[in-house]
């Protein structure tokens, strides 16, 4: 029994990732019958990528929201988003990414794929200047084209979900087409473009560990202002710590842990916490009901 709680133990990321985008995708008949969902809660976000085009999407994603209300008058909505991201950035900043977003479970599981043994390796050349790509991503194609380059109505388009989202084109626009015969017939230009950049995104997470979330990610971006901040944080003990390295070798988003064990790019997996042999690692909330024993 004891050995069985340790395996549930050890794999309580992937359990929660998993039930959580069953949770926020699990409308079986949008996947049946090739329609999607439009009931009361689809007006409602969800903390992670969950595109409002995929049959399954009980929620909806807060970039497409976000982007929806930017160039329209409907303020009190806008105000709901902004308060939203605000909320769970404040609350557990990028755990988010690590545990509850459906796109970054499926990078994960790409990264597993025994294929390219030789060739795994944590960030791509350039990392250092390739993280801030997704901060320009969230600026212009979030924020700034929504915002001006609108119709005669004044209503902007959704430029990241229309001409990059890959978590779109796997989990939206593929099964769509597949289940609609009329939509097979009108695919052009644009969807053989996002197909494209999902192909590459697939390759590369096959390669190298959540390469969407470190360089892409427009969310990701937004949560991890977040983290040093957050309710949810990291703590080392500077006692306990000898900056062995352990940590960062453990961390597939290459973060020096014992130096910033905040930064922006962590997704709060817990690995560096295990890896520790000294226990010097520990979270807000473990600290805080250690506390409360005392």
């Amino acid at each position: 029994m004891a050995e069985f709680l340790q395996k549930i133990r050890n794999r309580m990321r992937l359990i929660v990732q998993v039930g959580f985008t069953a949770l926020t995708n699990g409308y079986v008949l949008g996947f049946i019958k090739g329609k999607i969902y439009k009931g009361p809660t689809k007006a409602l976000c969800v903390p992670g990528l969950n595109c409002y085009s995929c049959p399954g999407a009980l929620g909806a994603c807060p970039i497409g929201s976000l982007q929806a209300v930017l160039g329209s008058r409907n303020y009190r909505f806008s105000f709901y988003i902004i308060g939203f991201l605000i909320f769970i950035g404040s609350l557990i900043g990028r755990f988010v990414c690590g545990w509850l977003c459906p796109f970054g479970l499926i990078q994960d599981l790409l990264y597993k794929i025994p294929f390219f043994r030789n060739r795994k390796r944590k960030n791509l050349p350039g990392h250092k200047w390739l993280v801030w790509l997704k901060y320009v991503i969230l600026v212009v194609f979030v924020i700034l084209l929504p915002m001006f380059y609108v119709d005669i109505i004044g209503q902007g388009s959704p430029w990241f979900c229309q001409f990059i989202c890959p978590s779109g084109t796997l989990t939206a626009g593929i099964p769509l087409v597949l289940l609609n015969e009329d939509l097979r017939g009108a695919i052009g230009f644009l969807f053989a473009w996002k197909a494209a950049i999902l192909a590459a995104v697939v390759l590369l997470s096959i390669m190298v560990y959540r390469p969407f979330c470190k360089y892409l990610c427009p969310l990701g971006a937004i949560y991890g202002l977040f983290n040093p901040i957050a309710l949810y944080r990291y703590q080392v003990d500077e006692t306990k710590c000898n900056r062995c390295g352990s940590c960062q070798r453990a961390c597939k988003m290459d973060i020096r842990v014992w130096e910033t064990p905040n930064s922006r790019e962590c997704i709060r997996c817990g690995d560096c916490i295990k890896s520790c042999k000294r226990g010097a690692i520990c979270t807000t909330m473990k600290k805080n009901k250690e506390k409360e024993q005392e």
